[in-house]
């Protein structure tokens, strides 16, 4: 099992019943393996036609079987303000404090270059109010970095990185802590031990998290967040009033 003890904040960790390492006073508040079709019915999109359901149908059990939810193509979504274009938010619960971790897979062409991307929102307040992880071969203003949209074009909160990350062809763990109070944010890419993006921003609180692109393509699966405390709410889609003009 993974190693998910939250490395922000000084604290004793506890192992789960279900065999995670996570600091004291967390809990598994949401999985997702996406092992049914209708685990999409658990998310509003920006733009529900891009994003399709899929499964690895092949016939060597040596390997694993995966299910996972995709964006398949680019959305047919315009954001208040320049942002991602494709996003995928879990319906009904918000966190402050957490841990998100995922395996994921891009699947644009390496052609794509520098800013091929894959993203992973968090403290969604509504399509104008958010921030999001945007991973990419190539760090600079605009790539690989954390962003907030604060009812303006996205902007970066961490420093422009040395290096950025490569996709290549094949699956990829991700995970994303946050400390709400201090705002410390730390983002990981299959080595758990060194963070490939780290920030401080207090901007937004409490709020749901998703993943999508900005404008390319990709595969997600087997989400485990962990937090202290979890709010669950009703929402309606937020991008329909988004696209209504409202």
């Amino acid at each position: 099992m993974r190693l998910a003890c939250l490395a922000l904040v000084l604290c004793a960790c506890q192992t789960t019943d279900d065999g995670w390492d996570v600091p004291d006073g967390y809990a598994r508040v949401y999985g997702q393996d996406f092992a049914t079709k209708g685990a999409r019915d658990e998310f509003h999109f920006s733009d529900e036609a891009a994003w399709g359901w899929h499964m690895d149908r092949s016939e060597d059990s040596d390997v694993q079987h995966f299910t996972w939810l995709e964006a398949e193509r680019p959305s047919k979504y315009e954001p208040p303000h320049r942002s991602p274009l494709t996003i995928a938010l879990i319906r009904n619960i918000e966190v402050g404090d957490f841990i998100f971790e995922l395996d994921v897979k891009n699947t644009a062409p390496e052609s794509r270059g520098a800013h091929r991307d894959l993203c992973f929102f968090f403290g969604f307040q509504d399509p104008a109010n958010f921030y999001y992880i945007h991973l990419a071969p190539g760090p600079d203003e605009h790539a690989h970095n954390i962003f907030k949209v604060d009812d303006a074009a996205r902007r970066r909160v961490a420093e422009v990185a040395a290096t950025g990350i490569d996709w290549g062809t094949g699956w990829h763990h991700v995970r994303i802590e946050r400390v709400l109070v201090s705002g410390a944010i730390r983002v990981f890419f299959d080595d758990m031990q060194t963070p490939v993006i780290e920030a401080t921003d207090t901007t937004h609180g409490v709020g749901r998290l998703g993943v999508g692109t900005f404008d390319d393509s990709g595969c997600y699966t087997n989400f485990s967040i962990f937090a202290p405390a979890v709010e669950h709410h009703q929402h309606a889609n937020p991008f329909l009033k988004s696209k209504a003009g409202q």
